[in-house]
């Protein structure tokens, strides 16, 4: 009943809604994921009004749409979302405002399908955590970049640059990324979190990734499962295990106490950010930020 009245708002919202005028005549961004809000945040400047939807903390699978996010998405000139479902739950609002010309653009669209992780629970589904790909990135990036300046061509330029000159800091995100990797033997990447959400890492950084969930947060993990991991865990002398910020840390918590109960220690090795950046004004509030921390914490607590 309330999935009915939501999609009720939004075609009301699209058919009746005039936008509001922006004094400062700027482009209206709506954004769903915090990674895509700095992304966006660093091409548009100071050139556009910027709304994320999501916060710190806020698990993309399971958020659920509000009349006040519609009305954010109905007056906004841009809407950029992740895709390939990570959005599970405003997917259907997506499509709505779809059939009513304005069209939501998935910025994980972008990116060759052949070369993304398929889904082991979902078929003809992708992993759908391609930001820790720094590549596929770049590859949103140029989208944002694209999609500002047509939009908006008198600052064409200025998105350009912007563009430019964070293509250069990922650039540098990526050597740093892998000077501190490179100092963990080999033996030793072997990362079990919450949740599936690090299987592009593992890929690109030759990690062996296990989560204790599959690719959603909405897929329970039961005992079974829990007793299955901590025997891999105790088979493979893994030293520490993960919690992630978006996910509750009793699944973790349940999995140490696993480890426990068979006669064996491993530690929680700290908080990960996965599915949504730290708190404004951290390190780990910027994408760039969270990448960085997200290695060390890895990093300093297999070594």
């Amino acid at each position: 009943m309330k999935k009915i009245i939501l999609l009720s708002i939004v075609f009301l919202a699209i058919s009746s809604c005039k936008k509001e005028n922006q004094e400062n005549g700027k482009l209206n961004i709506v954004t769903t994921t915090t990674m895509i809000t700095d992304l966006v945040k660093n091409i548009g400047g100071d050139h556009i009004n910027l709304q994320g939807l999501m916060g710190s903390g806020v698990d993309p699978h399971l958020y659920k749409a509000s009349e006040g996010d519609v009305t954010k998405l109905v007056n906004a000139d841009i809407i950029f979302y992740n895709g390939l479902h990570l959005e599970g739950k405003l997917v259907e609002v997506f499509e709505k405002m779809e059939s009513q010309t304005k069209t939501p653009i998935a910025l994980a669209e972008e990116i060759d399908k052949s070369t993304l992780i398929g889904s082991d629970y979902f078929a003809f589904n992708y992993d759908p955590h391609v930001w820790f790909n720094i590549a596929y990135f770049k590859q949103f990036a140029k989208k944002v970049t694209q999609v500002l300046s047509e939009k908006d061509p008198k600052n064409a330029e200025n998105y350009s640059e912007n563009e430019k000159q964070y293509l250069i800091k990922l650039d540098a995100l990526q050597e740093n990324i892998k000077a501190t990797i490179e100092t963990l033997p080999q033996e030793k990447r072997i990362l079990v979190t919450a949740h599936d959400a690090f299987n592009y890492f593992g890929k690109n950084y030759a990690f062996e990734v296990v989560g204790l969930q599959g690719l959603s947060t909405a897929t329970e993990a039961g005992v079974q499962d829990v007793q299955k991991l901590a025997a891999f865990i105790i088979d493979k002398k893994v030293k520490a295990i993960f919690v992630e910020s978006s996910v509750p840390k009793r699944t973790i918590e349940a999995l140490q106490a696993a480890v426990k109960s068979k006669g064996h220690e491993v530690i929680i090795g700290g908080t990960l950010f996965s599915d949504a950046l730290g708190n404004a004004g951290t390190i780990e509030g910027t994408y760039i930020g969270m990448f960085e921390y997200n290695v060390n914490t890895i990093v300093n607590a297999l070594r």
